[in-house]
């Protein structure tokens, strides 16, 4: 309808997914001024709530059997008008409003089709069916009858002052039902003479990010579901300085995770440190250091809040590509839950197999039929609200593959830089025909990214001077299921072919040495590996089996240059290995025995020991006797390293089954009087892993503490020497299989 001289008016607009068409549009308030300021979709019947404050008495709407069909007075009123999905009928309306100024600024629904609003109120706001609530509180949240009849629940949340703490930004009812606000108060509003109290007295929870203000910061708040209590409460801005946090522009939202993407209007006097994280893009407020008049920098947030329960994001991965939801058969496909919320995963491929459960947010699978396949990701915690979270993928699997090739031909004499490039590749087989077309490849030249797009026409190109050049032929036509597959062809172009290669200059039998052509120009390669062998190609793949002196040998060939061909040669040394081995004692093993290991290798150096518990040795001496006791019955792969003057390996491994009975005693005497027999006292076992040992004296003073038994008591305090008396001891012990004892008692010293 047409505003008719009317003040000011709501407007709802709706168009095309591309804004280039006005399907419905429409004013909607009555004769003084409205405002509508959020709106929200139905999940089930799409209908359209729209919500805001109006100052008019005949606010349009059919009020049968909502909550208040009147206007409650004072200067506005929120209001909730309800749409078909159409946008071309009023079906609802009612007032929300006390005696004195409210506004709606938040709507949203839950996964059942309740809706929710959120503002600010001057009077006394209803709370209802809310064990949670703030009296006096001047931002309210209530949920709503579908119909707009009355509350489900409703609640208030501030201080008891006249006015709003805040000007809220933003809104969300997650998959819990828990409610999110965000908003902002203080100077910016009460300076302008807006109604604001400011955020001093707001209540913050344990975890805030920002427990104190200034009274001008942003403030975060999550209502758990049913207005049973606050889950969340948080400051966020800088401390002190002029002005504060504000948002006059911009966009600020939560998103169905419980996540929230604010904007702030911040640092305007570039006085204070406003918080940013490390390596974000900027620091600093950029205008700071700009003269040409205010300091204010956009800043922008982004809070997980954790709160949302377990959710499921499934994402596919091909090709190392994130996000590609198309290939060719067989198509192996890596898929992720990107939220990474869950417990247990529960993956179904939609191909027929059998469902995948996995403790990782990770699944690979591999389609070996061409078809579309809906993937469905289940993300379980059953600690959290709503348990389990399901997410979809479609992903389409083909058998239209373009087959790639790329030639590459030198135009001119052996000086020239110019190549013709000949696209080889060919379509594929299928009905109705597909054939490229000619911009179905692009180009990539090898020299600063320069490329070009590309058919089945050659491609003239000339380098701007001589060296090696990674040509790149990419499929970038989706008509084909390998579309992004590349080609790769390496021109080496110079005017005189220089054969030019680096390998190591020695290693170990068996020895495949490592080899870089770095060639300057060629185009083909032979080989010699020193031993009456050859090889073809770009590099070889030679193994020495037999220690000694070799000599590689290569022949570059490039019939386009001056010189055509050219060689290179590199001798390398392969040495032989030592031989590592060894025995122990005793063979079978015996319950609580230390084993003894003796060394038989040759031709080592070094020899390293590796227990297979955990722990190590490293000797230099062959005849060195090793010991090592095993805490837990179990079977252990103990093996030893020998390293010979090469830095050449062998490596040796015996299976030992071992026998362990956990023990441990305390001897009830010593005498640490020097004559090295008895002189320290040590807690004595078999499969101990932790120890707490504390000896106390008479008096109750601790003498001594261990946590090992390698660390014994001998008689002193802090290097003083203990009179002969009677200590006592308490002493907790764990072993290797998890079992626990304790014990007290008494130790004499003697002197």
């Amino acid at each position: 309808a047409a505003n008719s001289g009317r003040k000011q008016d709501a407007v709802f607009i709706k168009t095309n997914d591309n804004l280039s068409t006005i399907i419905t549009s429409t004013f909607l308030g009555g004769s003084r001024d409205d405002a509508g300021f959020v709106l929200a979709f139905h999940p089930t019947n799409g209908n359209i709530y729209i919500a805001g404050g109006t100052a008019s008495a005949d606010f349009p709407g059919n009020k049968t059997g909502v909550f208040q069909p009147s206007f409650q007075g004072g200067v506005c009123d929120g209001f909730v008008a309800i749409l078909n999905n159409d946008g071309n009928s009023l079906l609802a309306s009612s007032y929300f409003g006390t005696s004195g100024v409210e506004n709606i600024y938040g709507i949203q629904f839950d996964r059942f089709g309740f809706p929710y609003i959120m503002g600010t109120t001057t009077g006394s706001w209803p709370i209802q069916n809310a064990t949670f609530n703030q009296p006096g509180g001047k931002q309210f949240i209530s949920k709503l009858q579908p119909n707009l009849s009355g509350f489900i629940y409703s609640t208030v949340f501030g201080t008891n002052s006249p006015a709003p703490n805040l000007s809220p930004t933003a809104f969300l009812v997650d998959r819990c039902e828990n409610v999110y606000v965000s908003g902002w108060g203080g100077t910016i509003n009460s300076s302008t003479g807006y109604l604001n109290s400011g955020t001093n007295g707001l209540r913050v929870t344990p975890d805030a990010i920002k427990p104190t203000t200034d009274n001008s910061d942003f403030y975060f708040f999550v209502l758990e579901r049913n207005a049973t209590s606050q889950l969340f409460g948080s400051f966020f801005g800088q401390n002190g300085g002029q002005g504060g946090e504000h948002v006059d522009g911009g966009t600020s939202r939560f998103n169905s995770d419980g996540v929230i993407y604010q904007s702030l209007c911040a640092n305007c006097a570039a006085d204070a440190i406003f918080p940013t994280t490390p390596g974000v893009w900027s620091a600093n407020n950029g205008a700071a250091t700009n003269s040409s008049g205010g300091k204010c920098n956009l800043a922008a947030v982004k809070i997980a809040f954790n709160l949302a329960g377990v959710g499921a994001g499934v994402r596919s991965s091909i090709r190392g590509v994130n996000r590609d939801t198309s290939g060719c058969v067989p198509l192996t496909v890596s898929f992720a839950d990107t939220l990474n919320l869950g417990k247990k995963y529960i993956w179904s491929f939609g191909d027929g197999t059998l469902d995948t459960t996995t403790r990782v947010p990770f699944a690979n699978h591999t389609f070996n039929a061409v078809g579309l396949y809906k993937v469905q990701l289940v993300a379980i915690d059953s600690n959290t609200c709503n348990i389990a979270d399901t997410s979809f993928l479609n992903l389409r699997v083909r058998n239209d593959d373009a087959t790639l090739g790329l030639t590459a031909t030198k135009i001119g004499d052996c000086f020239s830089k110019t190549f013709r490039f000949d696209n080889t590749s060919i379509a594929p087989a299928s009905t109705p025909p597909k054939p490229f077309k000619a911009n179905s490849f692009r180009l990539f030249f090898g020299d600063r990214n320069n490329s070009q797009i590309m058919g089945t026409a050659p491609i003239t190109y000339t380098y701007p001077s001589f060296g090696t050049y990674n040509v790149q032929l990419v499929l970038t036509d989706t008509n084909y299921c390998n579309e992004p597959d590349t080609f790769p062809l390496t021109i080496r172009l110079i005017d005189n072919v220089q054969a030019r290669f680096t390998t190591p200059p020695a290693g170990c039998i068996p020895y495949t040495p490592v080899i870089n052509n770095t060639s300057l120009g060629g185009v083909t390669y032979t080989w010699l590996d020193g031993r009456g062998n050859s090889f073809n190609g770009v590099t070889p793949n030679f193994t020495y089996a037999v220690p000694g002196n070799y000599t590689i040998k290569m022949y570059a060939f490039d019939p386009a240059s001056c010189n055509q061909v050219d060689s290179t040669e590199f001798r390398i040394t392969v040495n032989g290995i030592p031989n590592s081995d060894f025995v122990y004692t005793p063979n079978p093993s015996t319950v609580n025995a230390t084993t003894v290991f003796t060394n038989l290798s040759s031709g080592g150096v070094n020899y390293r020991w590796y227990f297979g518990d955990g722990d190590s040795l490293i000797t230099n001496n062959i005849n060195e006797v090793v010991r090592h006791t095993y805490l837990l019955t179990n079977t252990f792969n103990p093996c030893l390293v020998t390293v010979n003057s090469f830095s050449c390996t062998d490596t040796f491994c015996l299976p030992i089954i071992t026998e362990v009975s956990p023990l441990f005693d305390v001897p009830n005497s010593f005498s640490p009087n020097g004559d090295g027999v008895n002189d320290q006292i040590f807690v004595r076992g078999f499969g101990i892993v932790k120890m707490d040992w504390k000896i106390y004296n008479r008096w109750g003073n601790l003498m001594f503490t261990s946590a090992g038994v390698k660390q014994g008591w001998n008689g002193r305090y802090n290097g003083n020497i203990q009179p002969q008396d009677v200590y006592q001891y308490t002493l907790a012990i764990e072993f290797a299989d998890g079992t626990k004892r304790t014990k007290t008692g008494d130790i004499t010293l003697l002197r």
